[in-house]
């Protein structure tokens, strides 16, 4: 394997290809439609173990609001995509619990190798003079993801209904506590990341 900061191409894996497989089209329908398509249970397993053995560089969403309305429309005119930003570190927690995936090793797919790899200045890590980009997490918190708790402007996740153990508690941008207490601040403390890829 090269080391990332060496490497012309580099792979990523999203959240939805790893936990959805085609064997829940008859329940879901529309609402996992993507692209690339959601695949059998063997795939999403070989797409696992690719990840484990360092294929894939990123944990990625591809997230895709789509509103509830053009995913109900026919499949051939239904949009590809998903929202998942909101449940995207939920989702990989499943993994965790089930002692598939380390914690070490999402924090590193999912916020060190996105900014190592677009060398995205002073970010992705919890280090002295970075800037304080992070998330606080209850890994035992049970919560079942309803329409009450969706923050998607859609309004709505392929993860309605589902039980998930651990939960984003809070969300600091830039220093400022930006989501708490399953509410949005109103801080708005983005900035325009500085990188050099």
């Amino acid at each position: 394997h090269i080391p990332l900061l060496d490497k012309k191409i580099t792979a990523e894996v999203c959240v939805h290809h790893l936990s959805f497989d085609s064997s829940q089209y008859p329940e879901l329908g529309n609402k996992i439609k993507c692209n690339p398509a959601i695949k059998s249970p063997k795939d999403r397993k070989a797409l696992l173990k690719a990840l484990k053995d360092g294929y894939f560089d990123v944990i990625a969403t591809d997230h895709a609001p789509h509103t509830a309305e053009e995913k109900s429309q026919a499949y051939m005119k239904a949009p590809s995509g998903l929202p998942l930003v909101q449940h995207s570190l939920t989702m990989m927690l499943d993994f965790y619990h089930r002692g598939e995936l380390s914690m070490e090793f999402i924090i590193s797919k999912m916020c060190h190798a996105p900014a190592d790899l677009f060398r995205i200045r002073d970010r992705g890590y919890i280090r002295e003079g970075y800037y304080a980009d992070l998330v606080l997490v209850d890994p035992d918190y049970l919560w079942t993801i309803d329409k009450s708790n969706i923050a998607y402007k859609c309004g709505w996740s392929p993860l309605e209904g589902r039980t998930f153990k651990g939960k984003v508690m809070s969300t600091m941008v830039n220093g400022e506590w930006v989501y708490e207490n399953d509410e949005f601040t109103g801080i708005k403390s983005g900035q325009r990341l500085l990188f050099n890829r």
